[in-house]
């Protein structure tokens, strides 16, 4: 049985795992998003595609990019903090 704070010690090392798998996607989505309204807002283009068209393509290349630290990241995580759990360590 798990203490609570082996517990809650898992989780926030979880919940960190995943913002810091989570942020360059993110990010990229930020800037990219901020960058096309930016232009719209310029332009005065008001096209739906304008926006999502750019932001999938961004968001599709960072995370090809970034899925091997994405991989690493999370069988660190797992590794280090979940199999030791499961085997009762």
């Amino acid at each position: 049985m798990l203490s609570e704070g082996v517990f809650f010690d898992t989780m926030r090392q979880g919940l960190w795992t995943a913002v810091i798998v989570s942020m360059p996607i993110l990010s990229v989505a930020l800037i990219t998003g901020l960058t096309v309204g930016l232009f719209q807002a310029l332009t005065s283009i008001q096209e739906m595609t304008l926006t999502f068209v750019p932001k999938l393509a961004a968001i599709v290349i960072v995370f090809w990019v970034s899925m091997g630290f994405m991989t690493q990241s999370l069988v660190a995580f797992f590794n280090i903090q979940i199999l030791p759990l499961i085997a009762g360590g």
